[in-house]
């Protein structure tokens, strides 16, 4: 992808690790800013759809391992880089550390996302669902391509690493939805395994909240502005981000292709949740159709002019964003 990749264990030298990656070093400038804010608006509109992961696209935008990175690095030894040089100077060093100039351009652009596409596409997913899976399901096909491509020295080992992968995420997208009416502290264990998953690629975060019967509650509170939701539901995501990152920085930095196979078998793994062709269990559309059929046995005909459109649509954007990634890096 976009970060070098570690030498091989046969190399004289030892694997990089990802907490020396030079992105605390650069300053990005105001156009790798602007570039970094559209990538987020990109993953915040990926992550409300249920079934969609914003890690998907920030691993084929080539931000991926960058993310992985800062947010690996917010802990308590952030002190310590403080009391080095105390005041400003210290802040300033802490500010680096974390790569927060980007951290702060990608989180408002997920923000923005949120705020002005979560009514427009929760209105199509509602309305207008065909066309709105088509449109994903060709852009998580040609996500899948991409990073199939990216993975080198195929073996046995990273042949079954991405079959885990497609078996889990499978699973998980089968799994019965909850409907009880959640609590606050169920709200803060929801927010933090939904962020787990929204920073794996292929995992849906917001599908996650689905399945735990929150996606609905999370969804109304930022409509409403039920700010004791939200802040319940983003500590629990906070909690589990800083938990979650080191352990997959950990593996990037030493596994990187075997990583990548099992990442993009997660992705592969989810195109049983972004199927564009679905009914209810009696055949019918509702906002319950979620039972995947062929696409000749959907009620109002498989359109194919338009769903196909849409598909190879989705899939020429995220070929634009791969390029994007990789001609930044």
């Amino acid at each position: 992808m976009t970060v070098p990749q570690p030498p091989l264990p046969n190399e004289p030298s030892a694997p990089q690790p990802l907490d020396q990656d030079t992105t605390l070093t650069t300053r990005d400038t105001p156009k790798q800013l602007c570039g970094v804010y559209i990538k987020g608006m990109a993953m915040g509109a990926a992550d409300i759809v249920p079934g969609v992961s914003g890690g998907t696209i920030a691993l084929i935008a080539g931000i991926y391992e960058r993310l992985i990175n800062a947010l690996s690095s917010i802990g308590p030894n952030l002190w310590q880089v403080f009391r080095q040089q105390g005041g400003l100077k210290g802040l300033m060093a802490v500010w680096r550390q974390v790569d927060a100039t980007f951290l702060l351009f990608l989180l408002l652009g997920i923000a923005t996302s949120f705020a002005t596409l979560a009514g427009i596409i929760k209105y199509l997913l509602d309305n207008e669902p065909l066309f709105i899976w088509s449109f994903f399901f060709g852009l998580v096909v040609a996500t899948v391509l991409i990073l199939l491509s990216e993975i080198e020295r195929w073996n046995i080992g990273r042949a079954v690493l991405f079959a885990v992968g497609l078996v889990f995420a499978v699973i998980v997208s089968s799994l019965p939805l909850l409907t009880a009416t959640p609590s606050l502290p169920y709200l803060f264990f929801a927010g933090a395994i939904a962020i787990c998953a929204m920073i794996l690629p292929g995992i849906s975060g917001s599908f996650i909240l689905l399945l735990l019967g929150a996606y609905d509650t999370v969804l109304e509170a930022v409509h409403t502005l039920n700010f004791a939701i939200i802040l319940t539901v983003m500590a629990g995501m906070v909690t589990g981000l800083l938990l979650f990152t080191r352990a997959l920085k950990w593996l990037l930095s030493r596994y990187y292709q075997a990583t990548l196979a099992l990442l993009t078998g997660f992705i592969a793994g989810s195109l049983v949740k972004v199927w564009p062709w679905k009914v209810d269990a009696l055949g019918a559309l509702n906002s319950e159709a979620v039972t995947n059929v062929m696409p000749w046995q959907y009620p109002t005909g498989p359109h194919w002019f338009i769903t196909i459109g849409l598909m190879l649509l989705g899939a020429v954007l995220v070929s634009l964003l791969s390029w994007w990634g990789n001609r930044r890096s």
